[in-house]
């Protein structure tokens, strides 16, 4: 595998300095021995990572974590690399297959409920008519038994897919990432979260100005408010503090 991508800390996660051309290659060049995993980090994943061990250990080990938010694009730009791009997991996921056509790849969808996965495996054949989609699970909700989760695995490895796009939500696809990245050797696997409804179409998607304002959490808790409001409530006022507090740190040290 290629060098990685450098890492800088945003309010305690490490989150990788890096960019759609970086994420891609390293997907190209992944170790045939164990699976890589890609992480999509905003300011949700950061945050929910500072009260619970378990996710935070996921985004650590996880070898690419990318700035998907604009806040966390904001604070690398501060404090790490001013030419830091986002690198957003909806828009990886499209790009991802259209790269993939060319060199073969093999894709593999994991996550969401069934109407969404024949909604988005139609979506995708429409766009992009010549990936190669080898197979598709949405797994139950609830806990799954250690048999049940091996029979899922072992359907994975029969596809023989070089991507699986794992659209659980955050935590969970992370923790299931690191759950699993050491019985799916060979894969890359990478946690898109809202990509499959995004690209389904199930779901809208805010405005691109929304976005680049680092507003897409407020078009979002529009759509979803009873669903959300906790946690923009709590997890945005406190981010900004903390990038504050961290952006300071870092000028004194100048």
């Amino acid at each position: 595998m290629g060098e990685l991508p450098g890492k800088a800390p945003v309010v305690g996660t490490p989150i990788s300095l890096t960019s759609y051309d970086d994420v891609l290659r390293a997907i190209d060049e992944r170790p045939r021995d164990r699976a890589t995993v890609f992480c999509f980090c905003n300011v949700h994943s950061v945050m929910s990572a500072r009260r619970d061990p378990e996710l935070a250990s996921a985004l650590r080990t996880a070898d690419v974590a990318t700035p998907d938010g604009m806040p966390l694009v904001w604070l690398l730009r501060a404090t790490a690399d001013p030419g830091q791009e986002r690198v957003y997991g909806p828009e990886l996921m499209v790009r991802g297959f259209e790269h993939g056509v060319e060199r073969g790849w093999r894709h593999f969808l994991y996550g969401s409920t069934p109407e969404t996965l024949d909604k988005l495996q139609a979506a995708i054949a429409r766009e992009t008519p010549n990936a190669k989609l080898v197979g598709a699970i949405s797994p139950p909700f609830g806990e799954q038994t250690d048999a049940e989760l091996e029979a899922e695995l072992e359907a994975v490895r029969r596809a023989s897919p070089d991507v699986v796009w794992v659209g659980l939500g955050m935590p969970k696809q992370e923790l299931w990432m690191k759950r699993v990245r050491d019985r799916l050797p060979g894969l890359a696997l990478c946690g898109v979260g809202a990509s499959f409804d995004f690209m389904a179409g199930t779901v809208p998607q805010a405005p691109a100005y929304l976005q680049r304002a680092g507003l897409e959490w407020a078009f979002r808790l529009y759509q979803e408010p009873r669903r959300l409001w906790r946690r923009y409530v709590w997890n945005n006022p406190a981010y900004l503090v903390l990038m504050a507090g961290q952006i300071v740190a870092h000028k004194l040290k100048r």
